[in-house]
């Protein structure tokens, strides 16, 4: 497994982009970079409405199997305005050379939000794919089993069953 991609191809679609600093990380040690909305105008997000597709103006090819892109919401945006994304992360396959667009989703019961041309909504975030060799197992483990009484199982009371703390 490489430790990082050698090359991930970039398509500039909106020119508006490198004006706006398109590429860029916000800072040296930031881990996403920052997607700006590609909009003709402003859009407006009301309260608790169905998601928008905003397009990020990009396109890229990441091209090796063993990484992919995750886009994110803007850590400050989702907290103090609602702004997150309508698919909670968005996934870029090594091979997907499509258009980027970013699902945006207002979950602010009360208050709507307003995107501007080039504002940074998202962010995107490379990282390593691990493909594992499945083994089809013929039988359930011994914790899984009606009536066991191993101690320490996990998963024998189902989903939700470590509690809430």
């Amino acid at each position: 497994m490489s430790q990082s991609p050698s090359k991930v191809g970039l398509h500039i679609l909106d020119p508006r982009l490198t004006g706006w600093g398109f590429p860029r990380w916000g800072s040296a040690a930031a881990a996403g970079l920052d997607l700006h909305a590609c909009l003709d105008a402003p859009l407006v997000l009301e309260p608790q409405a169905p998601p928008a597709l905003i397009p990020a103006g990009f396109s890229l090819r990441i091209g090796e199997s063993d990484w992919c892109g995750l886009v994110f919401a803007r850590s400050g945006l989702g907290h103090r305005e609602g702004l997150v994304l309508g698919n909670g992360t968005g996934v870029i396959d090594a091979d997907y050379e499509g258009p980027l667009m970013v699902s945006a989703w207002n979950r602010d019961d009360a208050n709507p939000v307003r995107i501007e041309p080039g504002d940074r909504i998202a962010q995107l975030v490379f990282t390593r794919v691990l493909r594992p060799d499945f083994e089809i197992c013929d039988d359930a483990p011994e914790a899984n089993k009606q009536g066991s009484s191993e101690q320490g199982a996990r998963g024998q009371g189902g989903f939700g069953s470590t509690g809430r703390r």
